[in-house]
């Protein structure tokens, strides 16, 4: 895999259907059920795994991006992209609204979930990207808003043998109706290094 190819929106398959997914162009106009999450245990002790997420094939030795824009406007509020293996198993990273502020962050769950995040004010309604790579044993997440730099987000652990699969993500915890406008979805090559 040398460059990289769009996910026709068909060719994946929904974990948790949301309310709608209507195309739009090449985009997808998803819009969240009520109460939908990904969580596991830490600190609020219960267990959600009942967020929307599109996913397709994830193989090692690749990469992952997903580019939304949404207007987060209530607590919780989330988009970005899912890593999954299973239920016990996956990563989701992307921007939620936490503490009145839009947040860059991501979930790394093992059994248990630990969550990191960081304020991005100026990112609420701007064209976000989201990119998973994977190699050897890690999952390296970086984002970035329009065409500005990436950022290190998140360098997570990945069993190199496991299956996993990976794609857009969307829930609102408190609300049904957050819509999130999915504008782009491709499989390409892992990054040639950790570091640029």
């Amino acid at each position: 895999m040398d460059e990289p190819t769009a996910i026709e929106w068909s060719d994946a398959a929904w974990l948790n259907p949301p309310l709608s997914a209507v195309p739009d162009g090449d985009a997808l106009v998803v819009t969240t059920r009520r109460g939908g999450d990904f969580w596991r245990t830490t600190a609020y002790g219960f267990v959600h795994d009942d967020g929307h997420a599109l996913l397709t094939a994830f193989p090692p030795g690749s990469a992952i991006e997903v580019e939304f824009a949404a207007d987060l406007s209530e607590t919780f509020d989330q988009a970005g992209l899912l890593v999954r293996v299973d239920a016990e198993t996956w990563i989701k990273a992307g921007v939620e609204l936490s503490d009145g502020l839009p947040q860059l962050g991501a979930v790394v769950t093992r059994g248990r979930s630990d969550w990191s995040m960081a304020p991005v004010p100026d990112w609420g309604r701007s064209r976000i990207t989201i990119r998973a790579s994977r190699a050897g044993d890690a999952v390296t997440v970086r984002a970035r808003r329009d065409d500005e730099p990436w950022r290190m987000v998140r360098l997570a652990p990945l069993d190199p043998d496991a299956t996993a699969a990976a794609g857009p993500f969307c829930c609102s915890p408190q609300r049904e109706g957050l819509t999130v406008r999915f504008t782009r979805f491709e499989l390409g090559p892992a990054d040639a290094a950790l570091h640029d």
